[in-house]
């Protein structure tokens, strides 16, 4: 579906910009014989230009009128089963039928796509988020797709990439109250789809050994409180609660200073892959919500791969703020973080 007001002759106006991008990149041949994690180190340059939200625009004003039929959409396009499909967020799932690497895209626009991704993840980030596409996906852009909402460059836009094991946005804070631009996902199979109890090349486990930190400082009656016996709740079932919400776990306002000094480092953790940027937009949400002291902490018996007593399913949460944790049979993080409670979720 094409948005409102887009001039075709805007093609032609931006063929210079993105000249200068492929320069910067290196030429179409070059991106494809360095791959994914040497354009990134291009890509965060600190230019207006290489900002992933300046790519999306270029790479919107790239799309050829086939291409905008089938994978621009206005901002609050309504898909006859997904719901508004701007903010719906899947484990599993392509947003629009192309897939990245097909013939779809020129080469030019899978270098744009694969630079915006790599914008919204810390450089350091960079080859671990590869090596979960390569696991759980055969590399990334072969199971992934993506989708353009709004209009780059006139007014609100969002650019959405999803796939296995992966949903993630780039918004330009067009998207109001909420982190991320929306809910996001991220999870990994890496060593199968059945794990073992250490999750090994699991680039997503250290979160989880950081919330069992936690779990081991406090006592037995902390601990106790933390540990929910039976009632998992389904992984995918973060919406708000509000802050009167049925929470399970632990109050965090009721840890020591040194505990509560870890649940830091867990949410710090949290959002380690993504850029400051992002990070900013959690920690206002939260202030707004009262911060961490109005958020529980959940360890669940369930799924304890092993039986060793390491909690595979955790949960952090607050009254606009979910970030649930499932490594039970392998990865699998929902995140749903916004300042304002009333946010609706679109799963």
């Amino acid at each position: 579906m094409q948005p409102q007001g887009f001039e075709l002759d805007s093609q032609r106006a931006a063929s210079v910009g993105r000249r200068r991008f492929m320069q910067r990149a290196g030429g179409s041949a070059l991106v494809a014989a360095v791959g994914w994690p040497s354009l990134v180190a291009r890509a965060a340059r600190p230019s207006s230009a290489s900002k992933p939200e300046s790519i999306v625009r270029l790479l919107y004003e790239s799309f050829s009128p086939r291409q905008r039929e089938t994978v621009c959409f206005d901002w609050d396009y309504q898909d006859q089963q997904r719901g508004l499909l701007r903010t719906r967020v899947s484990n599993n799932w392509m947003i629009t039928p192309p897939t990245i690497n097909s013939e779809f895209y020129n080469a030019e626009q899978r270098a744009m796509i694969r630079a915006i991704v790599q914008g919204v993840i810390q450089p350091d980030w960079h080859e671990r988020i590869y090596q979960q596409q390569q696991d759980d996906a055969g590399g990334f852009g072969h199971r992934n797709s993506i989708a353009v909402f709004g209009q780059p460059g006139a007014g609100k836009f969002e650019f959405v990439v999803t796939g296995r094991h992966l949903t993630l946005r780039c918004d330009g804070n067009s998207a109001e109250h909420v982190a991320f631009g929306g809910p996001i996902f991220y999870g990994h199979a890496a060593d199968g789809m059945r794990e073992r109890p250490t999750h090994p090349g699991n680039v997503f486990w250290p979160q989880a050994v950081e919330a069992n930190k936690l779990y081991q400082a406090l006592d037995g009656k902390q601990q106790r409180l933390a540990l929910v016996e039976r009632g998992l709740p389904r992984e995918s079932k973060v919406g708000f609660q509000g802050a009167a919400g049925p929470f399970q776990g632990i109050p965090i306002a009721e840890l020591s200073a040194d505990q509560q000094a870890r649940v830091q480092e867990v949410l710090r953790k949290l959002v380690e892959p993504y850029r400051q940027t992002d990070r900013d937009e959690v920690a206002a949400c939260l202030t707004a919500q009262g911060g961490l002291d109005a958020c529980h902490l959940a360890f669940y018996r369930e799924g304890d791969i092993g039986n060793d007593r390491v909690w595979d399913n955790w949960r952090l949460e607050g009254p606009s703020f979910v970030w649930h944790y499932r490594g039970s049979p392998h990865v699998h993080v929902w995140v749903n973080v916004a300042d304002d409670a009333s946010v609706r979720l679109n799963a």
